[in-house]
Order: C-alpha cells, then sequence, then structure tokens
C-alpha cells in the first residue's frame, strides 16, 4: 500500500513537472514538443480548443488501447497522469506568466521539464498518456531499443506535423532540441542511476587482475573459451562495474598486463548484488 500511494505522489509531481515544461516554456514560444502535446499545439490552433481539454481528449482511445496491450493497473496510473497534466495545462499554469525570452532557452528548460514528468512516469511503471502509451508498447515488444530513443522517433513525426502545419521550419529546429533533452533526461532518470560497463579481459595475468578487481569491491565471473588462431585454451574475466570504477580498473588491467585485450561496453542497467535490487 505504501509503495503505491509513492507511485501515485510520484505521478501527481511528473504531471505537474510535465505540464509546467510544455505550458509555460514550449506551447507559449511556438515549440510543438512532440506527442499528444504537440498535437494538442496543432490542433489547438485549428479548433480553439484549450490544449488540457484536447490532451484530455486524445487520450481516450490511447488509454483504452493500453487496457488492451499494457494491462489495467498501468492504465489506471497512466490516467493519474492524464488527468494532473490536463487539469494543470488548463487550470494553474495557463494563468501563470510563461517565458517569452530567448527560444532556445525554453526549448532546453521546456524539454528538460517535460524529459523529467516523463522519465518519473517511466520510473513508476506508468506513462503520461499520448504517445507515451504506444512508446511503452513499442519498447514493451522491443526492450533493446530504450524508451528515450522510442520517444525521439514518435515525436519527430509529430514535429514535422507541426512544421507543416505552421509553416515554420525554425520552430522545428527548437522542437527537435527540446526533445533531445527530453530524451536525455527520461534515459538519465530510468536507466541513469544503474548504468554500468560491461568488461570482457583476457590476459595470462587472469589471476592477479581477478584479485585486484575483488579488492575493490567488484565481482568477477571467469569464463573459459579456445583461441582459434592458437588454438590454446583462455580464461576470459567477465566483469560488470559502476561507470565511476571503470577507468580503475582499466588502469589496474594496464599496470598487470599492458598487452592484455579488453572489450568494454555499455550496460543500460546492472542489477543484482552490488548494485540495484531486483524488484
Amino acid at each position: 500500500m505504501k509503495n503505491k500511494v509513492k507511485d501515485i505522489l510520484t505521478i501527481i509531481l511528473a504531471g505537474v513537472l510535465f505540464s509546467c515544461g510544455f505550458e509555460l516554456f514550449n506551447a507559449p514560444n511556438g515549440i510543438a514538443p512532440g506527442g499528444a502535446s504537440g498535437l494538442c499545439i496543432v490542433l489547438s490552433h485549428f479548433t480553439g480548443l484549450s490544449e488540457g481539454i484536447l490532451y484530455f481528449m486524445i487520450n481516450i482511445p490511447l488509454i483504452i488501447t493500453g487496457f488492451i496491450f499494457l494491462g489495467k493497473y498501468l492504465m489506471i496510473k497512466s490516467f493519474i497522469a492524464i488527468v494532473t497534466i490536463s487539469l494543470m495545462t488548463d487550470m494553474v499554469f495557463s494563468r501563470v506568466p510563461y517565458y517569452s525570452g530567448d527560444k532556445l532557452l525554453a526549448a532546453i528548460f521546456g524539454g528538460a521539464l517535460i524529459g523529467a514528468g516523463l522519465g518519473l512516469c517511466f520510473r513508476c511503471e506508468s506513462t503520461s498518456g499520448g504517445m507515451d502509451i504506444i512508446n511503452k508498447i513499442v519498447n514493451q515488444r522491443q526492450p533493446q531499443l530504450s524508451i528515450g530513443a522510442v520517444t525521439f522517433i514518435t515525436d519527430l513525426i509529430v514535429i514535422g506535423i507541426a512544421a507543416v502545419t505552421f509553416g515554420s521550419i525554425e520552430s522545428a529546429l527548437y522542437a527537435v532540441i527540446s526533445m533531445f533533452v527530453s530524451s536525455r533526461v527520461i534515459d538519465f532518470l530510468v536507466y541513469g542511476s544503474y548504468e554500468g560497463k560491461l568488461l570482457f579481459i583476457f590476459s595470462d595475468e587472469y589471476e592477479s587482475i581477478s584479485r585486484e578487481i575483488l579488492s575493490i569491491g567488484r565481482g568477477v565471473t571467469g569464463l573459459y573459451g579456445r583461441g582459434a588462431y592458437t588454438n590454446e585454451d583462455k580464461q576470459i574475466i567477465c566483469c560488470a562495474v559502476g561507470n565511476n570504477q571503470y577507468v580503475k580498473i582499466k588502469r589496474i588491467v594496464k599496470s598487470l598486463d599492458p598487452d592484455a585485450f579488453m572489450i568494454i561496453s555499455s550496460a543500460k542497467e546492472v542489477l543484482g548484488e552490488g548494485f540495484k535490487k531486483l524488484s
């Protein structure tokens, strides 16, 4: 029960941040930030309806789709976010003085606030509605694609529609900047705290390197392989480390075996003992 209340409060905060970035920075500066919010700006231009009302209306069929593909609980949380965004947009931030200075700053801060809202929603296994529901479905079926990357792609489509509607390439370019910032903030909030490096180390100094890595509190897994050229058995060190320890281990390997061969890749999330617990 405690976790559910925490999720609901976080989702409400996410809706406030999203609405703030949208209504105070992006929309008044003609920056259509993609997704359902970007469509709201376009539709508001043609219909005269408020963005908050349009945001709620657009999400009705998407919520139904989400119930089918994503489940009841996630959509209930998403509905809370949608209602929060709609109410905050029309009843609060529409009455607050908006930022009307440098459009580049508007794009950056608007994108950061929207990205923070989306990232918090995703961390609570929710969405803010709109295209996020579609993005979540795509990410669920193609997990190798980060949520931020999928969001960026779908937002580009909406940005293109807005550019054609308003006939402004400049606004579209600012929107791309805003969406890039947003996608980076999303990935930082969803993955950033648990990102790491996956190392494969090939060395004849296998034992000494393993001991040094263990001494700094990181686990090591020994793998066995055979070199195709030499036909010799090889011991391979497999190790997952945090980004802050990667350079230290690299120095350890270099000091013990300058001829070692290393394969280094980024890991979106590292879960388990020594990292974030599986949940």
